[in-house]
């Protein structure tokens, strides 16, 4: 089958050009740039179609109140709608490693400064600066299925805003305060807080944009089987 090239190579090109964006412009994106970027999304695959997700959008205002809800304290115990890993170990601790002290060398913070490292650890929950935020959730009603279709979307969102220009970031810190998320966008129980995705102009001289985090080679991920066993 002949693939079509340019279909092939754009889609290439969004997912090498795509990065987790740890600093935005205080300007905000037109209502029409934003309905594009959801409209783009909405078009994620999902289990027979159910498109099981629910997206809170904020914007103006909306977006610093939420960010001084998750600030107060700043010691609250995380509170996640779906399980976290108990621990990393192996090469998913490795990755792990490497993304975080490539963060901070970006930043020129010293592995033993653990003050600037966890000031920086906060700056999830500033959402990096960006004007928009984006809060996914999931039904309840379908189970771990319907948690992988959210995934998917989530990665559509991403590159989604690549494509219009716009950078973006991931959070799984949203869905660790669900306990200030849920009462503050009115959450109903049928839902579970997913994550977060931050969006807007990319600050391009913000040092953090500058490095890129590495992919495993795919010998370490890919199985490959030609024959089953006997």
């Amino acid at each position: 089958m002949e693939r079509t090239t340019d279909v092939a190579e754009t889609f290439r090109n969004l997912a090498m050009s795509r990065h987790s964006t740890r600093g935005f412009l205080p300007e905000p994106v037109p209502d029409e740039v934003v309905e594009e970027l959801l409209r783009t999304a909405q078009l994620s695959p999902s289990w027979c179609n159910v498109q099981p997700w629910r997206t809170y959008l904020l914007g103006g205002e909306a977006v610093a109140e939420l960010s001084a809800r998750m600030m107060v304290g700043k010691a609250v115990p995380e509170e996640f709608d779906v399980p976290q890993p108990e621990r990393y170990t192996g090469a998913h601790q490795e990755r792990r490693r490497e993304s975080g002290y490539a963060l901070y060398e970006a930043l020129g913070i010293a592995r033993e400064d653990r003050q600037r490292r966890l000031d920086q650890a906060w700056e999830n929950y500033r959402f990096f600066g960006a004007p928009h935020l984006a809060v996914v959730t999931s039904t309840t009603l379908l189970g771990s299925y319907a948690y992988v279709d959210t995934g998917a979307y989530i990665a559509h969102l991403l590159l989604a805003a690549r494509s219009l220009g716009l950078g973006s970031i991931a959070l799984a810190s949203i869905g660790g305060r669900s306990d200030v998320v849920r009462p503050a966008l009115q959450i109903p129980d049928d839902e579970v807080v997913i994550a977060g995705v931050a969006f807007g102009w990319e600050d391009t001289d913000h040092p953090t944009n500058a490095f890129r985090t590495t992919r495993a080679d795919l010998d370490e991920i890919v199985a490959r089987v030609d024959r089953l066993p006997q």
